[in-house]
């Protein structure tokens, strides 16, 4: 993911900032509790395409934040 693009997206729901997941090829809105995913390397931006997040991966993005 390039890093200018990922500076300049922000969660629709939220307008919060977003964390890059290269394993899974997610966007992550801790705010939001939702995985936006990148197909063919695009950001699919929209909240009806996102997965909620668990506590668990909740939990796991925060501690990786730190």
């Amino acid at each position: 993911m390039d890093k200018k693009l990922l500076d300049i997206l922000v969660c629709p729901v939220t307008k919060g900032p977003l964390v890059f997941d290269r394993d899974r090829a997610e966007l992550i809105s801790l705010s939001a509790q939702l995985a936006y995913p990148i197909r063919d390397d695009i950001p699919v931006m929209l909240e009806e395409e996102a997965r909620h997040l668990s506590l668990e991966e909740m939990d796991s993005y925060r501690e990786a934040a730190r």
